[in-house]
C-alpha cells in the first residue's frame, strides 16, 4: 500500500476580516441598488472572488471615468489616493469606501506626521495599489518609498531630523524589520508608527508558514500573483528552510513533478483566497492517493469591522 502524504494546513490562512469586509460591501451594494455596481479595481487580489462577484452583477474597472455616474462605485479593500474620491464627489458619484480599516489607520498617521511637518517614508512595493493609494494621502513629494535596505541609503529627505516611517500591511515582517533597522541607523530621529502597521493578518500567516516550514518538503500557497500577502508567504517559506515553495491559484496550477517523492507537504492561502480553493487542493491530493490531513494552529482570529453606515442601515 502507498504511504499516505501528510498535508499539513496551517492556520490562520485565507480570508482577513479587511477582504471579508470587502466582498460582503459588493456584495451588499447589489443587494441594496441593484446591479450593476461598480467596482474600481479588483476589490480583493482572486480571480475567483471577482469572478463570483461579477457574475451577481459587479462590473470591474480601473479607473473613475469608465463608470456612468448613476450607478454606484466601490473602492477597494487597497484604498485609494485621496484624489479618487475628491473626484467622484465632483461627478455626483454614489460611492463606497472599501479600504480596509487597517490600511486606513496608516493613511491616518500619514497625515499626521505631515501636520506635524515630517516628510514620510514609506516602506512598500512601487506600483502596489495600496501604495499608490497610501501615497496618494500626501502632496506628491511629501511621502518617499523604500522597497529594500539598499533603497535607504539612496534616498534623500528634506530634512533628516524631521522623518517618520510607515509601512503597507502586507509586507514580509522579517524584512521590513531589516529596512527600519537600516532607516533608524541612517536617520536616527525617525519617528515609527504608534503601532505595528503590518497587519494582524499578515502577520499570523507568516508565523502559521514559520510553525510547519521544519516539518515540510514543500510549501503551496494558495493565492493570486498580484498578492502581495501571498507572495510574501512563499518568501516566507523558503526563507524558514522549505526546499520548495510555489504560488498557485488553485488546484490546476499544481506542479506535480516539482512535488515527486515530497511526503509532507504544508498548504496555506493567502488573506483574499477563499477556503473553497484549500479544500479544491486537498481533493486534488486525494485524488491521487491516501492523505493524512493536519491543521497546525498557530492562533486564533476574531477581528471583526464594521460596515459602512450607507449599508449598515439597510443590514439593520
Amino acid at each position: 500500500m502507498t504511504e499516505p502524504i501528510t498535508l499539513l494546513l496551517a492556520a490562520p490562512r485565507g480570508f482577513c476580516a479587511g477582504v471579508d469586509r470587502a466582498i460582503r460591501i459588493v456584495e451588499m451594494a447589489l443587494e441594496k441598488w441593484g446591479p450593476p455596481v461598480y467596482v474600481r479595481h479588483e476589490i480583493v487580489h482572486n480571480r475567483t472572488v471577482v469572478n463570483g462577484l461579477r457574475a451577481k452583477g459587479a462590473v470591474f474597472v480601473e479607473e473613475l471615468d469608465e463608470c456612468p455616474p448613476d450607478r454606484p462605485v466601490v473602492f477597494s479593500a487597497h484604498g485609494v489616493p485621496k484624489s479618487v474620491p475628491a473626484d467622484a464627489r465632483r461627478r455626483g458619484m454614489l460611492y463606497v469606501d472599501a479600504t480596509c480599516p487597517l490600511v486606513s489607520k496608516v493613511h491616518i498617521e500619514a497625515e499626521r506626521h505631515h501636520a506635524q511637518g515630517r516628510q514620510i517614508v514609506m516602506i512598500g512595493h512601487a506600483g502596489h495599489p495600496e501604495t499608490i493609494g497610501t501615497m496618494g494621502q500626501l502632496p506628491e513629494g511629501e511621502v518617499l518609498l523604500v522597497e529594500t535596505v539598499g533603497d535607504v541609503a539612496r534616498i534623500a529627505p528634506r530634512d533628516p531630523a524631521r522623518l517618520a516611517f510607515i509601512t503597507q500591511t502586507t509586507l514580509s515582517v522579517d524584512d521590513t524589520a531589516e529596512i527600519v533597522a537600516a532607516l533608524q541607523a541612517r536617520f536616527p530621529a525617525i519617528v515609527g508608527p504608534h503601532k505595528e502597521d503590518i497587519c494582524y493578518a499578515t502577520t499570523n500567516r507568516q508565523q502559521a508558514v514559520k510553525a510547519i516550514a521544519p516539518r515540510i518538503q514543500a510549501l503551496l500557497v494558495i493565492g493570486a500573483p498580484n498578492s502581495s500577502n501571498s507572495r510574501r508567504l512563499v518568501e516566507v517559506g523558503r526563507r524558514a528552510g522549505c526546499p520548495y515553495a510555489q504560488l498557485i491559484q488553485r488546484a490546476a496550477e499544481i506542479d506535480w513533478r516539482a512535488l515527486a517523492g515530497a511526503r509532507s507537504i504544508g498548504i496555506t492561502a493567502g488573506a483574499s483566497a477563499p477556503e473553497s480553493l484549500v479544500g479544491e487542493v486537498v481533493d486534488a491530493f486525494r485524488a491521487r492517493g491516501p492523505v493524512l490531513v493536519e491543521t497546525v494552529e498557530t492562533t486564533r482570529e476574531d477581528v471583526a469591522f464594521k460596515l459602512p453606515r450607507v449599508l449598515r442601515a439597510r443590514a439593520g
